[in-house]
């Protein structure tokens, strides 16, 4: 009953009142056992919030008659809303003034090259997060995406989100894996990006998870190989000039989204070339395979076959007779 606006005993005598309808004034003081002040005081406080009737003192029967409930409740609830109504007013325009203060804050943090790496964890928040930043990006997106485009049904906002970018003109580049072309959806996806204006290139591997808004701030994945249960943000202006070189580094050899896979004068791909790195590197098929976004079983038959040509019998051969031959080295020609 307190959160209609009566005190605590106001609320005993009014909910008593409610289940006993015809009681008496003397009686109802003797079941809650109260001083005759107390209880006066209640069924004052009653009166004030047109719950009884202001002459209860006055009935005959010595009963604090009850205005009809389905009235007085009603009313008393309406009165409740319009002050619920009133404060929601004010938190907005706290809420409103608040958002505009951090504004300010991190602009003028950001001025002064004095903001500090923050972390946002859970799947909502960095949702969020990452929403509110694609709104305020005005000239170039950047991203590192080895998953893939998200699942249903978050594509579907993904893509109003893209959409959104394009038609204020906001440049969209985004870097896949080569594996993006074996998931059906996921290659539609980036398709559909690439015919609305963005641009979309592959690269056999791609080392976490990132996306660069404006050149001024980043966001990049704790786990390499999933935002959505956190992520850094950063917008210190010599780590963004080195995110920035280092995804205009990885996109200018990058293969054009749909373009066949080309071989080098040694008959290698990109991906042939990764995959060795990668052994060279101690890491197993299956790390291999999750970098690479494919199964094991695929990772097993690029190195059998790059094994085959180099005329190894085991993934230690592969790497000496690739480090012969000059493939590790991105071929000899």
């Amino acid at each position: 009953m307190q959160f209609l606006g009566l005190g605590t005993d106001a609320g005993i005598v009014y909910q008593t009142m409610i289940k006993y309808p015809h009681v008496g004034i003397a009686e109802l003081g003797l079941w809650l056992t109260w001083s005759e002040g107390r209880l006066t005081r209640s069924l004052d406080e009653l009166v004030q919030l047109n719950l009884i009737k202001a002459d209860w003192q006055n009935q005959d029967r010595d009963e604090a008659v009850l205005i009809d409930p389905g009235v007085a409740l009603h009313g008393l609830l309406e009165a409740q809303e319009a002050v619920l109504a009133y404060h929601q007013q004010d938190v907005a325009r706290s809420r409103s003034l608040v958002s505009s203060m951090l504004a300010e804050y991190e602009q003028a943090q950001v001025d002064q090259g004095e903001f500090p790496d923050q972390r946002v964890l859970g799947s909502e928040a960095v949702q969020s997060f990452a929403d509110s930043l694609a709104d305020n990006c005005t000239s170039e997106m950047m991203s590192f995406s080895p998953g893939g485009p998200a699942p249903q049904p978050q594509e579907e906002a993904d893509r109003a989100e893209d959409l959104r970018l394009l038609g204020r003109g906001v440049r969209i580049r985004r870097l896949y894996l080569e594996s993006i072309a074996n998931d059906t959806a996921a290659f539609g996806y980036a398709r559909w990006l690439v015919e609305q204006g963005g641009e979309v290139r592959t690269v056999p591997s791609l080392p976490v998870r990132m996306s660069l808004y404006d050149r001024k701030v980043a966001i990049v994945a704790i786990d390499p190989h999933n935002s959505d249960e956190g992520i850094v943000v950063l917008r210190g202006a010599g780590v963004l000039t080195a995110l920035c070189a280092f995804f205009d580094h990885a996109w200018e050899p990058a293969t054009d989204l749909g373009v066949p896979v080309n071989r080098d004068v040694d008959g290698l791909t990109a991906q042939d070339h990764e995959v060795l790195r990668l052994l060279a590197d101690g890491h197993t098929d299956a790390v291999v395979a999750r970098k690479l976004g494919v199964s094991v079983r695929t990772t097993r038959r690029v190195i059998a076959d790059l094994a085959e040509r180099l005329g190894a019998r085991s993934r230690f051969q592969v790497g000496v007779r690739a480090v012969e031959v000059g493939w590790l080295s991105g071929g000899r020609g």
